[in-house]
């Protein structure tokens, strides 16, 4: 088994274009959100949303998708070139999206009657930007995409390294891309009980605090290259593991065994003692059965000196890329010396960081728990471990 390092990054997220925005974003303690017009039955009102603004390059296609997943790939596969990488003879690539292209498919279905050219047509597939990318690179290991709801990030990181650990290839690019905060997905995480639009994310969104309510929807793509050996790495995925509740559809099992399980399986694969481990940089939506899980079993595992955080308050719940921004925050943060945690707004867990905090030696302990019971955890390190 090997470790494998995160040796570029490239990130579009509601603070904006390039993996700077994304950073400057959090460590200034900005959201990401700002309250945007929708339309419809119930709906005729504004709500908070961090969406991905227009942009990209008009090249990488009609939609906002296929812009965002292209630019983010882009960006972290330069980013690594300039720390030092090399591509492989077998490039692979790995995309975690969930529900896709969907203001496309919206457009496909209702303005446009489904009746498209063939090469629209073909735009909407979720292979096509993923094919698009290997052709623009000349990539020629396995391309696929990966999805397991909110949990997909993880899931496609630890498929990476899957990847690498078995040879099937020398490097593996991941992207991991949602823009689906149409007026109707929004509508209905309302209605689940688990989205908030009313108010500023900081007041909505309290990830183990009092009076949290849930979370505001984010959009973004982020991308990384991963690669077994070479330098210049921002952190090392050392490894991980997945599991899931068979409980409920949405619901979180009370009893926590699973996720207690992934953790303790995270930790095993990445032959790594609980000790070390110094930070929990939690799923942390905001609402109040995840929130529970994960610091009932934050307090059970892990020593007095853990802390944890979540960032969800600032760049919002990006879905099927939440767990691919948390890591990116992780990795840019070993980097750069600094945790970007939010700043708590009310009474909370003990052990809650306080804002941005000098990045202390240790691991990090990345979960992400996915609508229906996915749970899952990735072990990060410092990039010289």
């Amino acid at each position: 088994m090997q470790h494998c390092g995160i040796g570029g990054i490239g990130a579009v997220t509601g603070y904006g274009w390039g993996r700077e925005s994304f950073w400057n974003g959090l460590v200034s303690g900005e959201v990401a959100a700002s309250p945007v017009e929708r339309h419809g039955p119930g709906r005729d009102r504004t709500a908070w949303v961090a969406k991905v603004p227009e942009g990209g390059e008009e090249a990488d296609g009609p939609s906002r998708f296929a812009k965002a997943m292209r630019a983010a790939a882009r960006e972290a596969i330069v980013d690594a070139e300039e720390r030092g990488w090399r591509p492989g003879r077998r490039v692979g690539l790995l995309h975690a999206a969930v529900l896709g292209d969907l203001p496309s498919w919206n457009d496909f279905y209702g303005r446009r009657g489904g009746d498209v050219p063939v090469r629209d047509y073909l735009a909407l597939m979720p292979s096509t930007p993923v094919s698009m990318l290997m052709q623009e690179f000349g990539f020629h290991g396995p391309a696929m995409n990966v999805s397991a709801t909110c949990a997909s990030g993880n899931a496609g990181l630890l498929t990476a390294k899957a990847w690498l650990d078995a040879g099937v290839v020398d490097d593996v690019v991941f992207v991991a891309t949602d823009v689906s905060s149409t007026p109707e997905t929004v509508l209905h995480f309302e209605r689940l009980g688990v989205a908030v639009t009313d108010t500023e994310p900081r007041q909505a969104c309290r990830p183990f605090q009092e009076g949290s309510r849930g979370f505001v929807m984010g959009e973004a793509s982020v991308g990384m290259v991963l690669s077994s050996g070479g330098t210049g790495h921002y952190a090392r995925v050392l490894g991980g593991a997945m599991s899931h509740d068979a409980h409920h559809v949405t619901s979180v099992d009370p009893d926590a065994a699973e996720l207690r399980r992934c953790f303790t399986e995270a930790l095993a694969d990445a032959g790594a003692d609980p000790s070390r481990v110094r930070y929990l940089n939690a799923h942390g939506p905001g609402t109040r059965q995840c929130d529970r899980a994960e610091s009932g079993v934050f307090d059970e595992l892990f020593p007095a000196e853990a802390r944890l955080y979540s960032v969800k308050p600032l760049v919002g719940h990006c879905m099927g890329a939440a767990s691919a921004v948390e890591v990116a925050a992780a990795a840019l943060g070993y980097d750069r010396g600094i945790i970007p945690a939010p700043q708590p707004v009310a009474e909370g867990h003990p052990r809650l960081l306080d804002g941005p905090t000098p990045q202390a030696d240790g691991l990090t302990l990345k979960s992400s728990l996915g609508l229906g019971g996915h749970n899952s955890a990735v072990v990060l390190a410092p990039a010289d471990r």
